[in-house]
This record gives C-alpha cells, structure tokens and sequence, in this order.
C-alpha cells in the first residue's frame, strides 16, 4: 500500500494480470472503499506509468454490471445462459457429490481441469488448481497453447537463460523484431526501441502483416507464415559463406559450427527467397547488417512457435546471434521469455508428489477431439472444471468444443468473471474476484521485475480468490493436507525461493513498500559464454534429447512421464507448413489461403471483447483480405463473407487491404461467439494440431477459402 491520502482516501499498488508480456505495476485509488481510479505507476523502470488501452480502464470490468458475483446454477438448456442463484454451501455440495458419483462410477480421470493465463499470478493463475486436481487424480492437463515451443526450442539453444534484459535495449544498433507487434502486444519494450532509434539504431519488423509495428519500421520484410526457419537458415548461410561470424565467440562459446554451417549450405539465398517470399537482396541486406551493426538483437514473438516447424524455425533464429557475437555487447543478443531467473518453487505450485504414476496426461489445445471421444479415452471425460480460461473462443476446433459441452452427461463447472461463451454451458458457475480484490505475486514474461498485487477492495458480492475457491473445494472434498490450509499471506512465502541470489536485497516488506523490484541479473549474462546448457556453450548442434511428443515439466505440471515421439533432429533445419502447397497440394487446391488469427490492439485474448467501449474502440469482427485476392473472388469492400475449411467456418465482413500479403487473411481473434457474426469466430477453422515440439498449437497452420455470402 502506498498510503492514505485522506481518511477516506488511499492509493494500493497493484500489478496487472492478464497474459502480457509487460506485466504493469498499477496504482488503484480507493476512496470511500471503492476503487475509483486506475493508473500506472511512474515509479516503475520498465513501464513507467503508462498502462496500455485495455487496462487504464480496468474498473470498468470490476463495476461492470454483467459480472458474476453470486454462484450460480443451470436452470435452461446447456448454451442457454440461463441461471439460477445459489449459495456457495449449495454450490460446493453440488459439486462434491457430483465429483463423488463419477469417481465411484469412472474413476477419478474420468475429471478433467481446464485453465490457462486468463490470470498471471502466482497464486491466483494459470496452476492455482493443479494440488488440488493433483491430489483428486484428476487427469493431468498439458496447456502448451502457447509458449512451450519456444520455450523447448530456446532452451535447446541456450538453456534456461533470461538472455537480452530488455531494460538494455536502449543501447541497440540493429533491433529484429521478429513475429512481435510490439506496439500492440508488448507496449512497454517500445520507448526502449525509440531510445535506441534516436542514437542511431535501425529497426527492422518481420511479419506477414503490415501491422503498427510494421508501418513505423525502417525496414518490413512481408514473410510468407510458417517460412520464418527458413529465412534465419538463409541469413546464416549469407553470414556464413561470407566470413561475417565472429570466429573467436564461436570457437570459445558454442558447439556443433562445423555440422551448422554444413546444414546451411542446402538454404542458399535464391532458395530460400522461393520459400519465404522476400527479395532475395532484401534477405541478404538483413543478414549482413545483422552480422556488421552491434549490438545487434533479436525480439521474437509467441507467434513464431505456433507453425508447423516453429520450432525449428526458433532454433534457428536463435543461432543468429552467437554467430556474430551479439551476446558480447549490451543490448545484443535475443529476447525471448526473460521468465527463467524467476525463483518460482514450481513443487509448491504443482504438487506433482500427489501424482499416481501411469495417470493419464491430455492437452486441452484438444479439447473439442477429447469431449467428442475422437481420442479413445477410459474412462471418459464426465467432468470438466474450467477456470482463467474461455476454451470455446480461445481454443481450436470450435464447433466440437461447443458440442462437448453441450454433452448432457457432461458435469460442468466454470469459474468466472462473466458469462463467457462457455461459462454459458456450465451446470454450476462460480464467482470469481478481479485483480483489485485479490492478493497476489506477479513475474513477468517480458521483463525482469518481481511485482506485488495488494487488495485494494473487498470482493464484491461473494466473488472469491482461486485461491480460496480450491480451499473450499479441498475442505469439502475431504483433504487434510497442510497445502490446502495456506492463506494467501502464507502463499506468497512458499511460492518463490527468497533465498535465491536473483532475491538478494528483496523482501515482502519492499514489495509491500515499493511495490516491485528488479531481480539481481547480469545485464550482459553471455558476453563470455556463461550459458547454462550442459557443454556451458550455445549449443548449435544441440545435446537436450527432444522427441516430437516432449513437454518441459512446468507445461504438464511438473509430471514428466509421456509416450515418446519422433526424435527432434539436433540441427536446426526448416519444416514446411502441413496444411500448405508444398506438403499437400490437393487441399492446398481447394483452400487456397493462410489464415492468420491475430491478436488485437483492445483485447487480451477473450478478455475485454464484451466490455461496450473496449467493443466499440476494436471495431466489429472482419477478415482482412488483399485486394487482389479478393477481385478474384467478387469480394467488395465491407461485404459479408464466409471464411471456412473442412473443420468449420465463420462469418464476417470483408476488409480490402494490402496491409497482408496475397494468400494470406487476417481475422482478429478474442471476439465472443455469441456476439459474433452467425454465432462463430475464427476458432472455428483453425486446427488442433501441433508444432514440431513441445505441444504447441499450431494455429497459424490452417488454410481455408473465403467467399462472398449473399
């Protein structure tokens, strides 16, 4: 807490949750109990005060008369949203005994939780659930929706490292923002690069959109998606064959060189231009002024991964710079996830001790194939627990999903904030706090600072914590495990190791006092190799043993036990995408088009898609189309059109722009289904398949056929 300003009146800081890579330090007026006011907090070095579009108006959501605020039951038919009001006692009981009679007649697999990063923090987040599901033996769920691929594939590389601290992008001379709209989806790393740009350094944006990044690069290369290991494999063939390395980094601080550069010689520059569609001077001019201009540094995207060699492709990008030495200078290098110096005590989190050896793991990236029984499972799925996520719009293969819920033998409970269009499927509903009631710990995938959230308001109506919600749930299930007695107070304490060195000088008495703090890192960690993989180098040629069924532990709560795949080839290589031309033709001929599904500039994934200003401000659901590509098919600017595939399709108006690459469409994902065009949105087309490693969606791997719909 910051203070009271008057007797009525005072200031709590707080930290934003939602799935952002800049994790903002808040300030939250209270007067009178009510949080009044909103902002960022201008102490903080790396979001200095500034809180992006969705967020500076986050009391709308708390104060919003659609919230959840009461326990709520069933009433209508599944999809309906019609409920009832219950109380919590009733709610828990409801639940208990349901759960009861299907592990009696099933087994206790046969129920499955579902969440993911509708919140961030430590305690209220992604795996608040996981002990209590753990101990349950619930099935385990993979969320490897996004992030895991990287995150296998950097790993690879350069081990667990946080890489470039983007606190030191400011002294960059040649910045790649790869797959990054930085602009819209990681705001904060901006005023870093315009620093940089002042002294001189050039900016250069590689994406298959003109996205507001894009327009104010110096330099946009319109990638063809999915190609992106393609052309990292053809810059380093250029760098390579023209003696630009930095031979002594190379030979002090990496491994496997000599089986790269062989790999290489199969992406020359004329090729490699066939395959992503970019100018071949264009691909060499980038690979000789990333190699020349240092320091030189990469961000890459979550968009990358999510292709059918995504992580490959980062494998390869993430040579780049340890061939030229980058790592030697501050601000060179790669950015990636700088999450890894966090001293998060994933036991705490996950209590995998609780996990039966031989229980089952699904991915709920899948979830529409599991609910339908397209996955042979016994038992089945009788019961599904949801909370900090919204499956029907966020998750693949959209109309199995609605069709699984809408299952009667389908027990059903959704944790939530609003009648989300899956909550609307639920048989019981609970209410669920926002960030301004609850206390929690904040680390960040984007920067390096450990944040505090105080409560600043009581909840209100009888909206609960996650935390306290599994409390209850484990109080009436029975378990007497000291885990499921910790408060939140206690929470904070157990989940990250105080005692690391990245902790030193950092206590909850500064958090409580400041609000966050910077963890204890070297701001040029690799100038001397230092990289914590087995051989301590940049492993080009790469000794982590990885197959095509691998999981880093933390993205499968902490079990590691799984079916091996194929083996992942050590080298980086370039993998094209299934769904395209190249790989299969004859669906190619008949879905001609690349669909991307972008995030937008007002939404956070489905959040804020059904608050009235955030709406308005994004503009209804469109599809972004060529206007080449659109003259071929009739399509008129604003005209109703039919996007589709064998998987499903949806409906929306057509917007004429060469802001898009021919061949590609871009429709903006997070819209609601029910508030949607013909009740659907862009997950109805896109595919539950996975990238090469580490369980990713490969949602950037769909082609579809759009037309015009009279």
């Amino acid at each position: 807490m910051v203070g009271t300003v008057s007797k009525q009146t005072k200031i709590v800081r707080g930290a934003c949750p939602h799935d952002c890579p800049d994790t903002c330090s808040m300030l939250v007026t209270v007067k009178d109990d009510r949080a009044i006011r909103v902002e960022g907090n201008p102490d903080h070095p790396f979001t200095r005060g500034t809180l992006c579009g969705k967020v500076s108006d986050y009391l709308d959501r708390v104060y919003s008369e659609k919230r959840v605020l009461y326990p709520m039951r069933r009433v209508g038919a599944k999809g309906s949203g019609e409920f009832e009001r219950i109380g919590w006692d009733e709610a828990l009981d409801e639940i208990t005994s349901r759960f009861q009679q299907i592990i009696t007649e099933y087994g206790t697999e046969a129920i499955m939780p579902c969440s993911y990063l509708g919140h961030e923090g430590l305690l209220n987040g992604l795996t608040v659930g996981d002990a209590f599901f753990n101990r349950l033996g619930a099935t385990v769920t993979e969320r490897t929706m996004c992030i895991s691929c990287t995150s296998t594939a950097y790993l690879m590389t350069y081990g667990p490292t946080h890489g470039t601290d983007p606190d030191t992008f400011r002294h960059s001379k040649y910045i790649v923002l790869w797959g990054c709209n930085a602009l819209s989806t990681n705001v904060h790393l901006w005023p870093f690069i315009q620093e940089a740009r002042k002294n001189g350094a050039k900016l250069v944006s590689i994406d298959p959109v003109r996205t507001r990044t894009a327009k104010q690069s110096d330099l946009h290369l319109p990638i063809r998606p999915g190609t992106d290991g393609a052309l990292a494999l053809g810059m380093i063939h250029v760098i390579i064959n023209e003696n630009l390395t930095d031979d002594d980094y190379i030979e002090q601080y990496t491994v496997g060189f000599a089986e790269l550069k062989q790999r290489v010689q199969d992406y020359p520059p004329e090729k490699v231009a066939s395959i992503t569609g970019l100018a071949v001077s264009d691909l060499v001019t980038l690979a000789r002024e990333f190699a020349t201009t240092q320091p030189s540094v990469v961000r890459i995207g979550v968009a990358l991964e999510k292709q059918a060699g995504g992580g490959q492709g980062i494998r390869a990008i993430s040579c780049l710079p340890a061939l030229v030495g980058s790592w030697r200078h501050l601000g060179g290098g790669m950015l990636q996830a700088p999450m890894w110096p966090f001293p998060i005590r994933w036991d705490v989190v996950h209590r995998p001790h609780f996990i039966k050896p031989g229980t089952r793991v699904l991915n709920q990236w899948q979830l529409g194939r599991i609910l339908n029984a397209e996955i042979p499972l016994d038992p089945p799925v009788k019961a599904l627990f949801v909370y900090n996520c919204n499956p029907v719009t966020q998750a693949a293969e959209q109309n199995k999903i609605v069709a699984g819920l809408a299952r009667d033998d389908l027990f059903t409970v959704v944790s939530e904030q609003f009648f989300t269009d899956t909550a609307d499927y639920a048989d019981i509903v609970l209410p669920a706090t926002t960030q301004v009631e609850n206390l929690d710990l904040m680390f960040s995938w984007g920067h390096t600072y450990v944040t505090l959230n105080d409560a600043a308001i009581q909840p209100l109506g009888e909206a609960i914590p996650n935390t306290e919600l599994f409390r209850r749930l484990a109080e009436h299930m029975g378990f007497e495990e000291e885990c499921f007695k910790l408060s939140d107070e206690q929470l904070v304490m157990e989940v990250l190791d105080w005692s690391s060195p990245v902790m030193e000088g950092i206590d909850l008495e500064l958090l409580k006092s400041q609000g966050f703090a910077k963890l204890k890192i070297e701001p040029v960690p690799h100038a001397e190799g230092n990289f914590p993989t087995p051989s301590g180098k940049c492993e080009f040629l790469s000794s982590m043993e990885v197959d095509s069924n691998f999981v880093l532990p933390a993205f499968r709560q902490g079990f590691e036990e799984y079916q091996p795949g194929e083996p992942v080839d050590p080298l980086p290589t370039y993998t094209p995408q299934r769904e395209s031309s190249q790989s299969n033709p004859d669906l190619a001929s008949r879905y001609p088009l690349s669909l991307m599904s972008a995030k937008p500039h007002q939404f956070i994934n489905s959040c804020f898609a059904n608050l009235p200003k955030h709406a308005k401000l994004q503009g209804e659901p469109q599809v972004i189309i060529h206007p080449n590509d659109a003259g071929k098919r009739n399509i008129a600017e604003g005209q109703m059109v039919k996007v589709y595939n064998d998987r499903g399709a949806f409906q929306v108006p057509a917007t004429l722009n060469d802001m898009t690459r021919e061949g590609v469409v871009v429709a903006p994902l997070g819209y609601w289904r029910k508030i949607s065009h013909a009740n659907n949105t862009v997950n109805a087309a896109t595919s539950a398949m996975f990238t090469d490693m580490g369980h990713t969606a490969a949602v950037g791997d769909s082609l579809v056929e759009v037309e015009a719909v009279d």
